[in-house]
């Protein structure tokens, strides 16, 4: 069987947030499956002297423009919310401690945590916040407010984080399929492409 597609996110970036309303749904449709990971942008940003899109002259007003006209366009409820961007490690901790245990609560999760901040511009970085998100999804918050304090728990996030840096990951959303690397939310046509034609 083929390996997953890889999607690369940071729950406080919003191309990662549209990415995220399509990319299973694009993938299935190919016959493959997707796998979330979640990694931490912040630390990416030091290897690459990258910042965060909105404190860049032009391109930060660029893009509160664009992520609207996304909204819009996609039907996908947008706020922009504030603050931004966020700490999000209580996030990733939370969906890599329900990865192990059911992939699809953990996607369920993910997407929850991504609405809350970016449909609704509830700030999530704290972790009685994510656990409140994960409980509307039905996870078991008492269970989850432990996990976050366990340091196997912290350590899986940094192991992803640095995973991705070592497979070439540099941006969010980032797709690796079979290898080959696609940034930014708007690739989706193309990874379809690619994946049509490893299918043909």
């Amino acid at each position: 069987m083929a390996d997953p597609v890889n999607f690369y996110f940071d729950f406080s970036s919003p191309y990662s947030y549209f990415a995220a309303q399509k990319i299973d749904s694009t993938v299935e449709a190919c016959g493959r499956t997707v796998r979330w990971k979640p990694f931490l942008l912040g630390a990416l940003f030091k290897i690459t002297g990258s910042q965060p899109l909105t404190t860049i002259p032009f391109k930060g007003d660029y893009c509160l423009h664009d992520w609207e006209r996304l909204g819009q366009m996609t039907n996908t409820p947008w706020i922009m919310p504030d603050p931004f961007p966020i700490p999000t490690q209580a996030a990733g901790r939370a969906f890599y401690w329900l990865d192990e245990q059911d992939p699809n609560q953990a996607k369920a999760f993910a997407l929850a945590a991504f609405n809350t901040y970016f449909g609704q511009g509830i700030n999530i970085a704290t972790p009685d916040k994510v656990i409140e998100v994960a409980e509307g999804v039905g996870v078991d918050g008492t269970a989850l407010s432990v996990a976050l304090q366990e340091d196997d728990v912290k350590q899986r996030l940094k192991d992803e984080t640095q995973a991705a840096i070592d497979a070439g990951v540099f941006g969010a959303p980032f797709f690796i399929v079979d290898g080959e690397g696609f940034w930014g939310s708007d690739r989706m046509w193309m990874i379809k492409r690619w994946l049509q034609g490893r299918n043909a």
